[in-house]
């Protein structure tokens, strides 16, 4: 079913690949896109996990607070990855305020058919947002320029200097 296809592509595509990447960027030393990935990469597992679970019959439907809480929970842990954004690019930026509204919509959407319809269309406009942001590091750390602007900040916001 269409349901199974979107669930795997989750599961393996949004959760294992991205927590994987998370791994590969701590050995890296990049902090941020390790917590970044291995965060959302078991967020997209434990998703795909509870909805294969819920629709195979292994439990009842929860209330609507237990997924409100859910995604709020993650908006409240989005709006603190989002904070380090300010120190990247406007295109993270970018891409983590609409996660942020996402996530929060979607903990809305579970009161509100309205709310739960426009998190679809924050979630369709942040996907291609993220895929031009994926896309331009990509391309630009492969041919070694900016060929794709990120949107780098006029004034970096100071670091302190270790002791």
């Amino acid at each position: 079913t269409l349901l199974n296809l979107v669930l795997s592509h989750g599961l393996f595509y949004g959760g294992a690949a991205q927590f994987a990447a998370g791994m590969w960027e701590f050995a890296t030393g990049n902090t941020f896109g390790a917590s970044a990935f291995t965060s959302y990469g078991a967020f997209w597992i434990s998703l795909a996990a509870f909805t294969w679970a819920l629709e195979g019959g292994l439990y009842a439907a929860p209330a609507e607070i237990d997924l409100a809480l859910y995604f709020l929970t993650w908006g409240i842990f989005t709006v603190l990855i989002w904070i380090i954004t300010f120190r990247l690019n406007k295109a993270l930026v970018t891409v983590f305020t609409l996660v942020v509204a996402l996530f929060f919509l979607l903990a809305i959407g579970e009161y509100s058919v309205a709310a739960h319809k426009l998190a679809g269309y924050v979630g369709i406009v942040c996907g291609f947002v993220a895929l031009y942001t994926g896309w331009a590091i990509l391309l630009n750390d492969t041919w070694k320029g900016e060929f794709l602007p990120l949107g780098a900040f006029a004034t970096p916001i100071p670091v302190a200097e270790k002791a």
